[in-house]
């Protein structure tokens, strides 16, 4: 507050304009903190505690997330599953000519040397595959989201508890150090208290539209479409629908099950939100009109019922495939005193709380009155409020980012690995993946079916 009692007087005497009652101040640079990895050495494990992985479905989640699993002390792989020879032939090339390679996923899990699978497959395979594996005694890292459909949740939660083994599912958000970081943070009231998020995850190319690139060598020969299929609709031989599966609703889940599962799983992990009670939802076909049938652009509300651990709020989720801005990834967890506006493994925390005291002046109906009263009001106002209630106490904005090169997918493998040596909870169990998925399923089913869809997070059901 800048002389606002003066100015304001000065004021009386000559225009209606009047001051507010208060100014932001503190502008400097924003502080700037590093997020390291722990500082512990990685535990050692002898060669009894050595955990041999196979892969199902060697695509692109598949290299990336075998890749970064090998980097774990201890992971051996033992077997690869794909659908396509030349997958398995680059495979073959990459990880060695003697590799257990099969387009079969029951031949790995019939076998007694691999302790783990990890499912990247199409997301209409991954219940299936999931459930099978544990009945086989494999511990189970499944990519997300870790169902196709909502009425498939609960039997992959039932099956992880019958056989006991570690189900973790594939978003690495949650084992990220800057999520970690910003749940501290909410967690001790550093944004007062939410009430609304704001996500985005837009994108502006064509692969990140899902338009991959196709062998020119694909054909029926080399490619086991039925076995692809599985319980989809039969329909005949379509290298298009095989390696761009995502376009499609019989296999994928569309950007609900692939993109906004990300932004619920950091949301649900740093609030401890179960999840959302009701989904309204509106999809459009835009720009990538290339035979997919759904939408590249998604826009849906969310409503959180107020739990022990947080106050109802609203979540606002977007994505964009035709973002000519460039695209973004934010998520803006906003409070009555500040936000968390995150990024991928970095975000910066931004503190304005309100002054005690309110506004008067400017655009408001203090002018509006005769000078008599408006000098009445100002020494009421003068009365009532010191100095401190009416300032504006912005604080600088601080960016935490997690150090150069970090990695949080390998610290999601590392948390895996761990919950199968060591016995520690899973960082992503099939209940919390379920949670994060079934909103976004309900986001289809809102969008295709027009209506509001209502549903029960702690319960697991559309109500």
């Amino acid at each position: 507050m800048k002389n606002t009692r003066r100015k304001f007087l000065k004021a009386l005497g000559g225009t209606s304009a009047l001051l507010a009652s208060g100014a932001l101040t503190n502008d400097s640079n924003a502080k700037i903190i590093e997020l390291k990895s722990s500082a512990e050495p990685e535990k050692q494990y002898g060669a009894n505690d050595k955990v041999r992985l196979a892969v199902i479905g060697l695509g692109i989640i598949g290299h990336y997330d075998l890749d970064t699993a090998l980097k774990v002390q201890g992971a051996e792989l033992g077997a690869i599953c794909d659908l396509y020879d030349g997958r398995i032939e680059q495979g073959k090339r990459k990880y060695g000519k003697n590799i257990f390679a099969t387009r079969d996923y029951r031949e790995i899990l019939e076998r007694k040397d691999i302790d783990a699978v990890l499912i990247c497959t199409p997301d209409h395979w991954h219940s299936q595959i999931a459930i099978e594996a544990m009945n086989k005694g494999k511990h189970v890292y499944c990519e997300k989201p870790m169902v196709h459909k909502i009425e498939q949740g609960t039997s992959v939660i039932e099956a992880q508890k019958k056989t006991g083994k570690v189900l973790q599912v594939g978003s690495q958000r949650t084992s990220s150090i800057a999520m970690a970081e910003a749940k501290r943070l909410y967690e001790s009231g550093t944004i007062g208290q939410l009430n609304m998020v704001m996500a985005t995850y837009n994108r502006h190319s064509s692969g990140g539209a899902w338009q991959y690139s196709l062998p020119p060598d694909a054909s029926p020969q080399n490619i086991d479409f039925d076995r692809f299929l599985g319980n989809a609709p039969k329909v005949g031989f379509d290298p298009i629908r095989f390696f761009r599966w995502r376009n499609y609703r019989d296999y994928g889940t569309g950007v609900p099950g692939d993109l906004f599962v990300h932004l619920l799983s950091g949301l649900h992990y740093i609030t401890g939100s179960l999840g959302p009670t009701k989904i309204f939802a509106s999809g459009q076909l835009a720009y990538w009109k290339d035979g997919r049938d759904v939408p590249d652009v998604v826009s849906a509300i969310m409503e959180y019922p107020a739990t022990d651990k947080h106050p109802a709020f609203q979540a606002v989720l977007q994505v964009n495939f035709v973002d000519g801005s460039g695209g973004q990834n934010q998520t803006q967890i906003i409070g009555s005193e500040g936000m968390i506006d995150i990024g991928w493994n970095d975000f910066v925390v931004k503190r304005n709380p309100l002054p005690k005291a309110p506004d008067f002046g400017g655009y408001d109906s203090l002018f509006t009155f005769t000078e008599e009263t408006q000098k009445e009001f100002v020494k009421q106002y003068d009365a009532k409020y010191t100095k401190e209630d009416r300032e504006w106490k912005k604080l600088d904005d601080i960016i935490y980012r997690a150090e150069k090169g970090y990695d949080d997918r390998l610290d999601h493998f590392k948390n895996f690995f761990a919950s199968i040596r060591e016995g520690k909870p899973t960082v992503q169990d099939p209940a919390f993946g379920f949670r994060a998925a079934a909103p976004c399923l309900a986001t289809n089913l809102s969008i295709f079916e027009q209506k509001i869809v209502n549903w029960d997070p702690v319960n697991f059901k559309l109500t």
